[in-house]
């Protein structure tokens, strides 16, 4: 199958990563390699993209796609969160750019065989990489009625959550949950029809909210943002794509804290704990996709950019 991707806030997040032609550049979420070629587009041979994926198909497939450029490109099979250990293992310490771009794939929602559509029959997979132990089957199955309740409730922000959680379970007790089309047809019998006919498809929540679950996509986002703006160089720029408001919080946050790292108690005259911020936020608010955009990619509705700079030990006063 091919591996199409329509980069979302393309022209965005190139322009917010200010490249340098002979730098260093992390794509970190790889994906179809949209984002990647933009950035070898302002690469000369000196330059360098790693190109980093949990998903084996998308590197080998953004690997063809950028097999034209002239810089240099390294891939890797892992998740952004290792981001220090990966540049350990290349001999490196610091990059002058990074962006995450988050959420599923056009690819993974297209490709049925991974599980992660509503829209087509297949075994509840999910897996960012088919290595993983855990499934959406498993989620399924084996969490209990609690579990579930909360994952649907915090992660797909699901009103209906709590009788999803009880139709999935009744529904278990008579017979293994096995296809993305079972689960489907128990998340319909559970909303209300009158709740069914407005808004997105009924399953976008919850099917969103076990793929959180099963790739751990805010644990490991929470754990990797301090990370990635610590290897920046001086100017280093790092820009986060985000599609879902728990993702977006999370972004936000450690960006503010790392912007405004003081603890003093806001009465306090003068700073006194010495925190000194190492980052400045290129971007207040989130950017979001223009109108053209929208009309050619409904995907990019709910994506938000936030763009963070690295600043220089001067500046730090």
């Amino acid at each position: 199958m091919e591996f199409k991707h329509t980069s979302v806030l393309f022209n965005e997040t190139i322009e917010n990563l200010n490249i340098n032609p002979d730098g260093i550049y992390v794509d970190g979420t790889l994906g179809g390699g949209g984002h990647a070629s933009g950035i070898c587009e302002k690469l000369n041979q000196d330059g360098i993209l790693i190109g980093i994926d949990r998903d084996k198909d998308a590197i080998n497939a953004a690997s063809k796609r950028l097999e034209n450029f002239n810089c240099k490109k390294i891939f890797v099979q892992s998740n952004y969160s290792n981001i220090k250990k990966i540049l350990k293992e290349l001999g490196l310490s610091k990059v002058d750019g990074i962006v995450l771009d988050l959420g599923v794939s056009s690819f993974q929602l297209d490709n049925h065989e991974r599980g992660f559509s509503y829209m087509q029959t297949a075994k509840l997979d999910m897996r960012m990489n088919s290595d993983d132990i855990l499934t959406a089957e498993q989620v399924i199955n084996e969490y209990s009625q609690k579990e579930l309740t909360e994952i649907i409730k915090k992660y797909g922000e699901e009103r209906w959550a709590s009788r999803i959680a009880e139709f999935i379970v009744k529904e278990r007790q008579k017979k293994q949950i096995e296809t993305t089309t079972e689960l489907v047809n128990i998340i319909k019998a559970a909303i209300p029809a009158s709740a069914r006919r407005e808004g997105p498809h009924p399953a976008k929540r919850t099917f969103q909210a076990i793929r959180i679950e099963v790739n751990d996509e805010l644990g490991q986002l929470e754990k990797a943002v301090d990370e990635l703006i610590d290897v920046l160089n001086e100017e280093g720029r790092l820009c986060i794509i985000t599609f879902h408001s728990l993702e977006d919080r999370i972004v936000k946050n450690i960006f503010n804290n790392r912007a405004n790292p003081c603890t003093c108690p806001k009465d306090f005259p003068v700073c006194m704990c010495g925190k000194v911020a190492d980052v400045k936020k290129i971007s207040g608010k989130p950017i979001v996709p223009s109108k053209e955009e929208l009309e050619d990619n409904p995907r990019a509705r709910s994506s938000k950019l936030r763009v963070i700079k690295k600043i220089k030990g001067e500046e730090r006063l």
